[in-house]
């Protein structure tokens, strides 16, 4: 594996405990200035609804608001979840961002709904449009309006995204399954796959998108994005001790209930620490040399062109002081202002 592999960031805004919805916007936004200093590639926002513990509602508005506040780094979505918008919708969004910061918007699409069925059917103001099956066409239609014509017809044929387009937003399609591995690899898409999930199936998705990837106008050869949870900090347990709010938030998720991003002095305590530390999982955490090991080692396993952060912890500056532990590590980042 090239050691020099760009890494990226996803952030979800997400609410630590006793904080509030505009604190935790700002620390995203505080994360997304230091991610641009330090030299990562991307910072991508998520999309989820009805949550009481995440703010990243609306990637779009927060992509606006976090490319204007930095200079280079690409803002994206991970991902736009688009069967609960209008493809007409997404598409003028994106040639909104992309006009007003040329060559750094990408656009991550995802086909999961991002929220309960409730509010998904809320979202789509009919409970009878829950599936998915359109997804497909609609990726497809998306991707006409901002200039890859795949079809003789699609509603490019009648509607514009934007007058006078002159650049496009990078297309990524999102994915935690073979579907869309394959999908990607068909329409010649670069793929994300959401390793941070814990859910395994990464080297079976990647293998489906590389068998299945046929060259495009966009891209040549495939390209795979694997995210991972990740924590570094100077010392291996204090590293550990600041990943256990993040694994606890994990391990009610799992067992059907939403734990807050607890302080790490109140996760530590928590009774049911101990069980959730006791789960499996795929997190990469310790020193830096630990943690870059780790990326390594997962990019060789995947054979990733590049990988993201997800760091799930209490305090915005433990989320920064990992991003600058392991950029100094990383041979791609190591010459960044520091």
């Amino acid at each position: 594996m090239h050691r020099d592999i760009p890494l990226s960031v996803l952030d979800l805004a997400t609410v630590s405990d006793g904080l509030t919805s505009a604190q935790a916007l700002a620390d995203t936004t505080t994360y997304a200035r230091r991610a641009d200093e330090l030299g990562y590639r991307r910072f991508w926002v998520a999309e989820h609804h009805n949550m009481p513990t995440v703010a990243s509602t609306n990637p779009p508005v927060l992509m606006a608001h976090l490319a204007a506040v930095t200079e280079r780094i690409k803002l994206g979505s991970g991902g736009v979840m688009l069967p609960n918008h209008a493809p007409l919708v997404v598409a003028e969004q994106f040639a909104m961002l992309e006009a007003l910061h040329p060559g750094r918007i990408d656009l991550g699409i995802g086909r999961a709904p991002g929220t309960d069925g409730a509010t998904a059917a809320a979202l789509r103001r009919s409970p009878d449009a829950l599936g998915a099956e359109d997804f497909p066409q609609n990726l497809i239609d998306v991707m006409g309006l901002l200039g890859d014509e795949r079809a003789e017809r699609g509603l490019w044929n009648r509607f514009s995204a934007t007058p006078l387009a002159t650049s496009s937003p990078e297309i990524v399609l999102l994915g935690s399954s073979g579907f869309s591995a394959q999908l990607a690899g068909m329409l010649g898409l670069p793929f994300a796959f959401a390793h941070h999930f814990d859910m395994g199936g990464t080297t079976s998705a990647v293998q489906i998108y590389q068998r299945h990837f046929q060259p495009s106008a966009v891209l040549d050869r495939p390209y795979t994005i694997v995210s991972a949870s990740v924590l570094a900090a100077e010392d291996h347990d204090h590293a550990q001790w600041l990943a256990n709010p993040g694994q606890l938030r994990r391990y009610g998720m799992r067992t059907g209930r939403l734990f807050p991003l607890y302080r790490p002095q109140d996760a530590a305590r928590h009774p049911e620490i101990d069980a959730a530390n006791g789960v499996p999982s795929y997190r990469i955490v310790g020193t830096p040399d630990e943690v870059v090991d780790g990326l390594r080692q997962l990019a060789a396993a995947t054979d990733a062109a590049e990988l993201m952060l997800h760091t799930a912890t209490y305090d915005v500056a433990d989320r920064v002081r990992s991003l600058e532990l392991i950029a100094a590590h990383w041979p791609a980042l190591a010459g960044a202002t520091s």
